[in-house]
């Protein structure tokens, strides 16, 4: 490096030499998607002359459909590194398109650089336009994968931040045990907390890290399009099939994780066909006649009590045994308050650098943060703090930044019921009974009750027929009677 540096002192254009030698075409915009420069091949690809694109931004290039879509303006958008295929210039070449982020010690971007790769003779030694579809398609998956493995480690990282809380630390334990071994796993914890990202975390550290992650949403898909995405489908095998058939996300995921979040939502025949692969590693796609073989591991997840569901009959109990081995419950934020500031300053610092401000929290704000209920978990913390970091407008994030309910709620909390009249034993146990009654309307459950206020399940059952606490079930879910 000393010695490039020092060509560098001698030679003040070395490094856009180097750069025009590289057949391939570099882009380089500012931190705002403004032109700076690019090298002859660049120029020549895009078909306009080179100073009439430097000082102008991305965005406005992509609606005039110079390059389409425009990876630079995608990349800054997500402040990540972002693979795609892009469509360049009056003959509509077709290139493979990375773009990268440059950043400062301070970890805020300064630049980010495109680096392009013609595909356009690929693409036209092939004649159908199906095929073609494919191609690029299988060209954007390759090159997503190769750059997801290091942005995901990242962004993974925060399943684990901290790690103060006893929950946290016994997730990290479990996780990092589950990723040892090969053996089916089932992740289990309310809606946002990080589950999704605990599943690619487990496949990163495991001996599949190198095989793609496929994941799918079994709640987001109706009943018929969920069997084609997972198992695939033979040619002609139904109407609207395509004419080459299609893969499914097993096949997909061959050498590598299937993570299948919402398992809970599965209909009851595909929990049958799930389960045959799990016993068996094959499969049959609709439409074929021969089993298909793949090795591949199966990750799920749910934030419903599989358990429960097995003894009202709607999901298969061979099936959630057969997944149950392992498991990891992913504590809601509530229960691992200790981690709330470390996570808080793990996302303050990623949206401080992919905006380029430098927030800060005042203690007002982080005294709210730890009082905070946090209903929608670890995904409700990182979207505020993204809104927080656009749209405060001090350097310091105040208390009057914060949504009013966090506030409201937050007073309330910090109020609580005294009543005002009788001894102290009637007033504890007055407010011993508001307690269990606030627990039971939020928790809907007794067992959920007893984890909420620290007791056993058979304490607040006592406490309950001491108090002469009428409940209600139905559907499975507790409310009191009034």
């Amino acid at each position: 490096m000393e010695k490039l540096l020092e060509l560098s002192r001698q030679n003040s254009t070395l490094f856009a030499d180097i750069l025009e030698s590289i057949h391939d075409a570099i882009y380089i915009s500012d931190h705002k998607g403004t032109t700076l420069w690019l090298n002859s091949a660049s120029e020549a690809m895009n078909g306009v002359p080179r100073n009439k694109l430097i000082g102008r931004n991305v965005r406005d290039l992509e609606k005039e459909g110079i390059f389409r879509p425009s990876v630079l303006r995608m990349t800054l958008d997500e402040g990540k590194n972002v693979s795609t295929v892009q469509t360049v210039g009056k003959e509509r070449r077709k290139y493979i398109a990375t773009g990268h982020l440059v950043k400062n010690k301070e970890g805020h971007i300064v630049a980010a650089v495109a680096h392009l790769r013609d595909i356009t003779d690929a693409v036209k030694n092939t004649s159908k336009l199906q095929e073609i579809e494919e191609l690029l398609e299988k060209y954007s998956a390759q090159i997503r994968k190769l750059t997801k493995m290091q942005t995901s480690r990242n962004d993974v990282e925060r399943v684990n931040l901290g790690g103060k809380s006893n929950s946290r630390i016994m997730a990290k334990n479990i996780i990092e045990k589950i990723s040892a071994v090969d053996t089916t796993a089932l992740i289990i914890g309310e809606t946002g907390t990080g589950k999704s990202l605990t599943a690619e975390k487990i496949h990163m550290l495991s001996k599949r890290k190198h095989g793609p992650f496929v994941q799918i949403n079994c709640a987001s898909l109706p009943e018929s399009l969920l069997e084609s995405e997972l198992f695939g489908y033979e040619k002609g095998s139904f109407t609207g099939a395509t004419s080459k058939g299609k893969a499914g996300l097993i096949q997909a995921a061959e050498d590598g994780t299937l993570f299948l979040d919402e398992i809970g939502e599965m209909p009851l025949h595909l929990q049958t066909k799930i389960l045959h692969f799990l016993q068996s590693k094959t499969y049959m796609p609709i439409g074929a006649r021969e089993p298909r073989h793949a090795d591949v591991r199966i990750i799920a997840a749910t934030n419903r009590d599989l358990e429960q569901m097995v003894e009202e009959g709607t999901f298969r109990s061979d099936l959630y045994y057969r997944m149950n081995i392992l498991t990891v419950n992913m504590p809601p934020l509530r229960e691992s308050r200790d981690d709330i500031e470390d996570l808080a300053a793990y996302f303050l610092n990623k949206f401080n650098g992919r905006y380029n401000k430098n927030k800060r929290f005042s203690n007002e704000v982080l005294n709210n943060f730890r009082q905070y209920s946090w209903p929608g978990n670890v995904r409700e913390l990182e979207n505020l703090i993204e809104r927080l970091v656009i749209l405060s407008e001090d350097e310091f994030i105040e208390e009057k930044d914060l949504p009013q309910k966090m506030v409201d709620q937050n007073i309330h909390s910090n109020s609580p019921y005294i009543p005002q009249n009788g001894t102290m034993t009637e007033v504890l146990e007055e407010m011993e009974k508001k307690m269990i009654i606030d627990a039971l309307e939020k928790e809907k459950s007794t067992r959920k009750a007893a984890k909420f206020l620290g007791v056993t399940q058979s304490l607040l059952m006592r406490r309950i027929k001491k108090y002469n606490i009428q409940l209600i079930v139905e559907e499975s879910k507790t409310f009191v009677k009034v």
